[in-house]
């Protein structure tokens, strides 16, 4: 059991870790059974401060003043600071925005200053881009082109001015349960100070404890906190498992010439196979920015791709090469997944003692290629819901007082969320992206999409299903049955390579603790679980993480020690070995949803640690 020191107010606007400096601690094995951490009391503690999490941190402050009765809310954010790990294209729909804030237009500092002002679509082959009808759901009237990091950066100011205790560089690393394991009592955020070993280091300082009433998780697409708590509970039982793409932007800030405020052009077609679902887009921002990028659907089959080569293709293609010419300079780069899972990937968003929101929960509507408008919406009504409880003043109240057994009820966030816009938004889409991975394929899926988007608008007694359970890995194909791509040299500025670009994420993690993206098989990380790892990797899908992630975390070298397989001490085979270089990471889950092996596991670094996007 863990000893905790219950305290419960905070001193000061912001929470100072305590240092622990002692001799004989120092490099000292790092045992959770024996740390002493402190406690803090909370009403609602949210994991994750991006829109679905300041969305609900704000409606509980509002609902706080409607109600008379004081809320205590803490946001952990893991990001150094608030919108610094936000990545997103973004065309923003303000529905949910109007609905939390209807004076937002009125406010001098909002970030949404570019309207969309026109829609299009290309379909590009090889040189030529071919203007081609859209679905009505990519119509953006009333939107605003914006960066996502910005706005959420925004909102996280308007949350503190409202009495939100927002902390970031604080990442929940793990879940506090009750005693019978059946609820969720709170979190707790990482430890600090520890080396690459496990050691505690003469900085280390245990993570805290934040118990609270409610938990709203908030983490965004394949959290690692998400993860445990929809295993834990069975959050999957009776909806598919859910799919992802991968979304990698670019920032120009392009030649006058070049510039066309408020336009907003998506594409289909090249540089992706006819095999491989996604496709491009080109938004032109405020002040002279253009936002570039590709999103690929984690189910391509062949390992030999690179999503990060093919947007440096793409930008080759004549119509970008054009834009992007003259005196216009990149600024920005960076990548993170998105669920495109859909309706019927949406997972049962409560649980005892809290609630899945925003991108947790799975609500991006992949026909619009939009998530926001759903997530802040999510929060709202979490929001909502979760006053419910904290006001039930009677015997009967569900409402968990911190440190007892009680857990609060959240069902009513379901309720609500299914009654709400968010659900009928998602269920007119529901089976667009669905129909590509039917036996209708690729163009058939086009095809029905259309039809479906244009026609029948989701008004259909039937839902495509994933019937066999078929995770993104297992839809990656082995090496051998595919063709491999030769992608050609950078060509700098246009195309650069891979770590050239990763310099513009500011990316950064502390070398020495331990390596947040684990080799790990039923819970077990040794040198026969990596050498399985290489095993499989690199002879079935020729090291497909090697070019697979978009931060060149992932590296299959050689390995001077495969002569000692036999004895069991190397981590490769036949000559290769895994070196992952943790310090590059972006924390785009990736590797977590895509390696064929399912052998990695992706968790919080130390806090603060990771991108610092600011534009994206």
């Amino acid at each position: 059991m863990l000893a905790c020191v219950r305290r419960r107010s905070v001193v000061g606007s912001r929470i100072a870790r305590t240092l622990h400096v002692s001799t004989t601690r120092q490099r000292q094995p790092f045992d959770p059974s024996a740390v002493e951490r402190i406690s803090e009391d909370v009403d609602v503690c949210i994991v994750g401060g991006g829109p679905a999490g300041l969305s609900a941190a704000i409606r509980l402050k509002q609902l706080e003043q409607e109600r008379g009765k004081e809320f205590r809310i803490v946001v952990l954010e893991k990001g150094a600071e608030v919108g610094s790990h936000i990545l997103s294209g973004a065309v923003i729909e303000p529905r949910a925005l109007n609905e939390l804030l209807p004076d937002w237009s009125s406010r001098p500092d909002h970030p949404l200053k570019q309207p969309a002002t026109s829609s299009t679509m290309k379909f590009l082959t090889s040189s030529l881009a071919i203007p081609i009808p859209h679905p009505p759901q990519m119509n953006n009237d009333g939107n605003y082109i914006a960066s996502l990091s910005q706005f959420t950066s925004w909102l996280g100011t308007i949350a503190e001015e409202m009495g939100v205790e927002v902390y970031p560089g604080f990442a929940g690393a793990g879940i506090v349960y009750n005693d019978d394991g059946k609820g969720v009592l709170g979190v707790r955020t990482n430890e600090v100070g520890l080396d690459k070993n496990f050691n505690m280091k003469e900085t280390f300082e245990p993570g805290m404890e934040f118990r609270a009433k409610v938990t709203l998780i908030a983490e965004g697409a394949h959290g690692s906190l998400s993860k445990e708590l929809i295993n834990r509970f069975d959050l999957r039982r009776d909806v598919d498992p859910q799919t992802y793409g991968i979304g990698l932007k670019e920032v120009w800030r392009v030649d006058p010439s070049q510039y066309r405020p408020g336009e907003v052009v998506h594409t289909i077609g090249w540089p992706l196979d006819w095999k491989t679902y996604g496709g491009g887009w080109v938004y032109h921002m405020a002040d002279g920015l253009v936002s570039i990028g590709l999103v690929i659907g984690l189910d391509y089959a062949n390992p030999w791709m690179s999503p990060y080569n093919e947007l440096q293709r793409m930008k080759h293609h004549p119509y970008l090469t054009r834009l992007l010419s003259g005196s216009s300079t990149r600024i920005a780069y960076g990548a993170r997944a998105l669920n495109e899972g859909g309706l019927q990937a949406v997972p049962r968003v409560h649980f005892p003692g809290g609630a899945l929101i925003g991108c947790s929960a799975g609500l991006v509507n992949i026909a619009k290629i939009k998530g926001t408008h759903n997530a802040m919406k999510s929060g709202m009504l979490a929001a909502e819901a979760a006053a419910d409880v904290l006001c039930e003043t009677n015997e009967e109240s569900t409402a968990s007082e911190p440190g007892s057994s009680r857990l609060s009820d959240m069902s009513a966030y379901e309720t609500s969320l299914k009654d709400s816009w968010v659900w009928s938004d998602l269920h007119e889409v529901r089976n667009l992206r669905a129909s590509f991975n039917t036996p209708l394929g690729i163009w058939g899926g086009i095809a029905y999409s259309g039809f479906d988007s244009l026609f029948l608008k989701g008004r259909t007694p039937w839902t495509f299903r994933n019937v066999s359970r078929t995770s993104d890995a297992a839809h990656t194909l082995p090496a051998s049955r595919c063709k491999r791509i030769t992608y050609p040299p950078p060509q700098p500025p246009l195309s650069t390579d891979l770590l050239t670009s990763l310099t513009l994420t500011g990316t950064n993690h502390a070398e020495d603790q331990p390596i947040h993206l684990r080799v790990r098989e039923n819970g077990v990380e040794d040198a026969a679980v990596r050498r399985e790892h290489v095993k499989r990797n690199v002879v079935e899908y020729a090291g497909l993480l090697g070019r697979a992630c978009p931060a060149g975390v992932y590296e299959y070298v050689d390995d001077e020690l495969t002569s000692a397989v036999e004895d069991g001490e190397s981590e490769g085979w036949g000559g290769k070995k895994l070196v992952i270089n943790s310090q590059n990471c972006i924390h785009c889950k990736l590797c977590d949803i895509k390696v064929p092996t399912q052998d990695i596991t992706w968790t919080v670094p130390e806090g603060g640690g990771g991108p610092k996007y600011t534009i994206t």
